[in-house]
Protein backbone atom coordinates (compact mmCIF):
# COMPACT_ATOMS: atom_id res chain seq x y z
CA UNK A 1 0.00 0.00 0.00
CA UNK A 2 1.06 3.42 -0.76
CA UNK A 3 -0.88 5.56 1.47
CA UNK A 4 -1.09 5.95 5.25
CA UNK A 5 -4.02 5.97 6.91
CA UNK A 6 -4.78 7.63 10.58
CA UNK A 7 -6.20 9.78 12.69
CA UNK A 8 -6.54 13.83 11.72
CA UNK A 9 -3.96 16.33 13.83
CA UNK A 10 -4.94 19.92 14.22
CA UNK A 11 -1.68 20.85 11.85
CA UNK A 12 -3.32 18.89 9.25
CA UNK A 13 -6.00 21.80 8.92
CA UNK A 14 -4.50 23.88 5.69
CA UNK A 15 -4.30 20.61 4.16
CA UNK A 16 -7.62 19.05 4.48
CA UNK A 17 -8.95 22.87 3.87
CA UNK A 18 -7.66 22.48 0.50
CA UNK A 19 -7.98 19.06 -0.23
CA UNK A 20 -11.83 19.69 0.95
CA UNK A 21 -12.04 22.75 -1.72
CA UNK A 22 -10.80 20.04 -4.64
CA UNK A 23 -12.93 17.60 -4.19
CA UNK A 24 -16.55 19.71 -3.47
CA UNK A 25 -18.29 22.88 -5.14
CA UNK A 26 -17.90 26.05 -2.88
CA UNK A 27 -21.23 25.55 -2.03
CA UNK A 28 -21.07 21.98 -0.87
CA UNK A 29 -17.86 21.89 0.42
CA UNK A 30 -16.82 22.94 4.26
CA UNK A 31 -15.21 26.01 5.00
CA UNK A 32 -11.90 26.20 7.23
CA UNK A 33 -14.08 26.93 10.38
CA UNK A 34 -15.81 23.99 10.05
CA UNK A 35 -13.10 21.42 9.24
CA UNK A 36 -11.54 22.99 12.66
CA UNK A 37 -14.57 22.54 14.82
CA UNK A 38 -14.57 18.83 13.50
CA UNK A 39 -10.45 18.26 14.23
CA UNK A 40 -11.18 19.66 17.77
CA UNK A 41 -14.56 17.78 18.30
CA UNK A 42 -14.23 14.44 16.82
CA UNK A 43 -10.93 13.61 15.63
CA UNK A 44 -11.41 10.27 16.48
CA UNK A 45 -13.58 9.94 13.36
CA UNK A 46 -12.03 12.17 11.26
CA UNK A 47 -9.40 9.97 9.35
CA UNK A 48 -6.92 11.25 6.76
CA UNK A 49 -4.34 9.27 4.12
CA UNK A 50 -1.10 10.23 3.75
CA UNK A 51 1.16 9.87 1.15
CA UNK A 52 4.76 10.82 1.48
CA UNK A 53 3.98 13.31 4.22
CA UNK A 54 1.12 14.93 1.90
CA UNK A 55 -2.51 14.29 2.57
CA UNK A 56 -4.59 13.02 -0.30
CA UNK A 57 -7.62 11.57 1.37
CA UNK A 58 -10.21 11.73 3.72
CA UNK A 59 -13.04 11.20 6.08
CA UNK A 60 -14.98 12.61 8.25
CA UNK A 61 -18.33 13.02 10.23
CA UNK A 62 -19.56 12.89 13.86
CA UNK A 63 -21.26 10.09 16.32
CA UNK A 64 -24.94 10.29 16.64
CA UNK A 65 -28.20 8.98 17.60
CA UNK A 66 -29.98 9.96 14.74
CA UNK A 67 -30.16 7.37 12.12
CA UNK A 68 -29.80 10.58 9.18
CA UNK A 69 -27.81 13.44 8.56
CA UNK A 70 -29.80 16.59 8.82
CA UNK A 71 -27.51 20.35 8.17
CA UNK A 72 -27.27 20.89 11.22
CA UNK A 73 -24.83 19.03 12.08
CA UNK A 74 -22.21 20.28 9.74
CA UNK A 75 -21.51 23.07 11.29
CA UNK A 76 -22.72 22.44 15.16
CA UNK A 77 -20.15 20.65 17.37
CA UNK A 78 -23.41 19.72 19.75
CA UNK A 79 -24.25 17.12 17.25
CA UNK A 80 -21.36 15.14 18.29
CA UNK A 81 -22.43 12.41 20.73
CA UNK A 82 -19.53 10.62 21.07
CA UNK A 83 -21.25 7.47 22.86
CA UNK A 84 -23.64 7.84 19.85
CA UNK A 85 -25.23 4.31 18.12
CA UNK A 86 -24.24 5.57 14.53
CA UNK A 87 -21.14 7.13 13.08
CA UNK A 88 -22.04 9.87 10.05
CA UNK A 89 -20.12 10.45 6.83
CA UNK A 90 -20.05 14.41 6.14
CA UNK A 91 -17.31 13.90 3.68
CA UNK A 92 -15.10 11.32 1.64
CA UNK A 93 -12.52 12.85 -0.42
CA UNK A 94 -10.05 11.63 -2.19
CA UNK A 95 -7.43 14.58 -4.28
CA UNK A 96 -7.87 14.11 -8.24
CA UNK A 97 -4.47 12.64 -9.05
CA UNK A 98 -4.90 9.76 -6.62
CA UNK A 99 -8.61 8.54 -7.64
CA UNK A 100 -9.27 4.88 -8.95
CA UNK A 101 -6.80 3.23 -6.69
CA UNK A 102 -9.00 2.19 -4.26
CA UNK A 103 -8.06 4.97 -1.75
CA UNK A 104 -11.76 6.12 -1.33
CA UNK A 105 -12.86 2.24 -0.58
CA UNK A 106 -9.51 1.80 2.22
CA UNK A 107 -10.91 4.96 3.88
CA UNK A 108 -14.61 4.02 3.86
CA UNK A 109 -13.55 0.56 5.21
CA UNK A 110 -11.41 2.01 7.85
CA UNK A 111 -14.31 4.03 8.85
CA UNK A 112 -16.45 1.47 8.77
CA UNK A 113 -13.82 -1.41 10.88
CA UNK A 114 -13.55 1.53 13.50
CA UNK A 115 -17.18 2.13 13.89
CA UNK A 116 -17.58 -1.91 14.43
CA UNK A 117 -15.32 -2.09 16.96
CA UNK A 118 -16.92 1.00 19.13
CA UNK A 119 -19.76 -0.46 18.95
CA UNK A 120 -21.93 1.51 17.03
CA UNK A 121 -25.74 0.37 15.38
CA UNK A 122 -24.10 1.40 12.26
CA UNK A 123 -23.03 4.25 10.14
CA UNK A 124 -25.16 6.62 8.12
CA UNK A 125 -24.64 9.74 5.16
CA UNK A 126 -25.90 10.83 2.39
CA UNK A 127 -24.91 11.55 -1.07
CA UNK A 128 -26.08 11.96 -4.58
CA UNK A 129 -27.88 9.94 -6.97
CA UNK A 130 -24.98 9.20 -9.03
CA UNK A 131 -22.87 7.56 -5.84
CA UNK A 132 -25.64 5.43 -4.37
CA UNK A 133 -24.34 2.20 -6.30
CA UNK A 134 -20.74 2.82 -4.51
CA UNK A 135 -22.06 3.46 -1.48
CA UNK A 136 -24.03 -0.44 -1.96
CA UNK A 137 -20.87 -2.15 -2.89
CA UNK A 138 -20.13 -1.51 1.39
CA UNK A 139 -23.70 -2.45 2.25
CA UNK A 140 -25.25 0.67 2.67
CA UNK A 141 -29.19 0.62 1.74
CA UNK A 142 -30.88 3.91 0.25
CA UNK A 143 -33.73 5.11 2.62
CA UNK A 144 -34.85 7.58 -0.17
CA UNK A 145 -34.41 11.42 -0.35
CA UNK A 146 -33.23 13.34 2.21
CA UNK A 147 -34.26 16.46 4.15
CA UNK A 148 -30.94 17.62 3.29
CA UNK A 149 -30.61 20.73 1.46
CA UNK A 150 -27.07 20.89 2.01
CA UNK A 151 -25.19 23.02 -0.87
CA UNK A 152 -28.46 23.30 -2.94
CA UNK A 153 -28.32 19.70 -4.02
CA UNK A 154 -30.55 16.91 -3.70
CA UNK A 155 -29.18 14.31 -1.50
CA UNK A 156 -30.17 10.52 -0.42
CA UNK A 157 -30.13 9.24 3.13
CA UNK A 158 -27.94 5.92 3.11
CA UNK A 159 -27.85 3.45 6.29
CA UNK A 160 -25.74 0.61 7.18
CA UNK A 161 -26.86 -1.38 10.01
CA UNK A 162 -24.07 -3.72 10.92
CA UNK A 163 -25.40 -7.12 12.53
CA UNK A 164 -25.18 -8.06 16.19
Amino acid sequence: MEWKIRTVRPEDLDAVEALEAACFPPEEAAGRESLKMRIEAFSDSFLVAEKDGAIIGMVNGCVTDRETICDEMFADAGAHVPEGAWQAVFGLDVAPAHRSQGLAAALMREMIARARAEGRQGMILTCKAALIPYYERFGYRNKGISASVHGGAVWYDMVLKFGR
